[in-house]
């Protein structure tokens, strides 16, 4: 890695130091719901990511923890009632409904969330609810604003509130391993990482069965635009938000924060120094407004060196499936390739190339991350092991007061990685941050 690892310690020790100042003394935890009772918690946003995968992950852990469900919270009355109907066949609950975030906070049986909506609106929820005192679990991406990420951020910073992001690699022990191993030392410097997402589904985002069922009087179109410009009411833009800037940027917001945090993760750099993008609406022409198909280029490094540093590649396309996951890592000495989960020789420096310039060989060994598990392409993945992980740290830490592995300053910087990649999208411009001012830049102006 290029990273001076007295920087990374750095690093390491402003997490630590945010974990501890957002930690709870033993008194001051003994007077709340939670230490030894009972931690009634909230759905925010009962839509296909809640039902699929958030909801039973909770359910697989709730009873050991002494958590429960109390409460739904969506702008559709039918997701409300579906919800409701949802848990108790997997064996939780009946829960109450509400209408909106005003009458869940207005409760006082609700101790946590997990907030599952429409990508725009994750961190203003997260401030809601750690506004109002509640301890969440908050879907990626976090933001995919600056606004909204420093909002989050400072909020959280700002309270004793236990917020969990939904980036479950954090939480999983292959993903861990590598971590450990590339801050060993033993794997080199980092010189690039390849990284790609493919699938060949024509309706992946789509709701066809379900857009037609959403009427405008079954809703609140105003809440859920939020801070959004006002446009007429339109049940793809509410149910199919994916596809639609500015209610979320497709590939970026869903894909990339997942495999872009890893390498934030990995190497303790912050942010991108520079992102490119390229790419465009090729074959999927059905009224959607984000690209389905993706190449960018992410530059990290010192700030003050640009001789040391390595690219990511960033490729997604939802054209053809060739591909699928790929997450590698490169050194002069191997690979690591977190879809295969090991670590190999493949591309290091041989002997005879050695030679050529007198140097020494150097081939890593072969050896397997362990028993971790893939992303999967598939369009609603389930309760995969890796949310399930991610959602049993977050009760724990909501137990212990202990900082989460998916925290939100790791939920700040993969936000910053998105705005940039969304700016380079929507300029087509090279974009820059300026750590100092927390600004993105394009064009030696400030983007956002």
């Amino acid at each position: 890695m290029t990273f001076e690892r007295t920087n990374r310690r750095e690093f390491v020790k402003m997490g630590a130091a945010v974990a501890g100042a957002a930690a709870w003394s033993a008194t001051s935890y003994a007077k709340i719901v939670g230490a030894n009772d009972r931690v009634r918690t909230a759905v925010v946003g009962c839509g296909d990511r809640m039902k699929s995968s958030l909801i039973p992950a909770f359910l697989q852990h709730n009873k050991e923890l002494n958590f429960e469900f109390v409460a739904i919270s969506d702008l559709w009355s039918r997701r409300r009632e579906d919800g409701v109907a949802y848990i108790q066949k997997l064996g939780g609950p009946k829960v109450e409904t509400v209408r909106n975030n005003d009458e869940l906070y207005a409760r006082n049986d609700v101790d946590a969330v997990l907030i599952a909506t429409a990508d725009f609106q994750h961190a203003k929820h997260g401030v809601e609810a750690v506004k109002a005192g509640r301890d969440a679990y908050v879907e990626k991406p976090l933001a995919h604003a600056m606004k909204d990420a420093k909002a989050i951020r400072d909020t959280v910073h700002a309270s004793k509130q236990v917020v969990q992001i939904g980036t479950q690699r954090r939480s999983t022990p292959s993903y861990q391993k590598a971590y450990e191993y590339i801050n060993s030392g033993k794997f080199g410097d980092i010189n690039m990482v390849e990284m790609t997402w493919n699938v060949n589904q024509p309706g992946r985002w789509r709701r066809p069965d379900v857009v037609p069922l959403l009427k405008e009087a079954d809703t609140d179109w105003k809440r859920y635009l939020m801070d959004q410009p006002y446009e007429p009411f339109d049940a793809r833009k509410y149910l199919e938000f994916r596809l639609f800037w500015p209610y979320s940027s497709g590939i970026p917001d869903q894909w990339l924060v997942h495999q872009i945090d890893t390498v934030h993760w990995f190497t303790g750099y912050p942010h991108p120094r520079s992102v490119v993008a390229n790419g465009g609406i090729y074959q999927w022409h059905d009224g959607r407004r984000n690209w389905d198909t993706m190449t960018a280029v992410f530059d990290y490094g010192p700030e003050d060196d640009a001789t040391k540093g390595f690219q990511v590649l960033y490729s997604s396309r939802q054209t053809n499936a060739a591909g699928g996951i790929k997450e590698i890592y490169y050194s002069n000495g191997g690979s690591l390739d977190m879809d295969k989960q090991v670590v190999n020789s493949n591309g290091g420096l041989t002997a005879k190339a050695a030679a050529e310039m007198g140097m020494k060989q150097n081939m890593l060994g072969s050896f397997s991350l362990g028993d971790g598990e893939a992303a999967s392409t598939d369009a609603n993945t389930g309760v995969d092991k890796q949310t399930s992980a991610n959602m049993r740290n977050w009760m724990e830490c909501v137990r212990s007061r202990k900082q989460p592995n998916a925290h939100v300053d790791a939920g700040y910087s993969h936000s910053v990685a998105l705005c940039m990649n969304i700016a380079a999208i929507q300029t087509g411009q090279k974009i820059t941050f300026n750590a100092k001012t927390q600004q993105i830049m394009a064009g030696g102006k400030v983007y956002a």
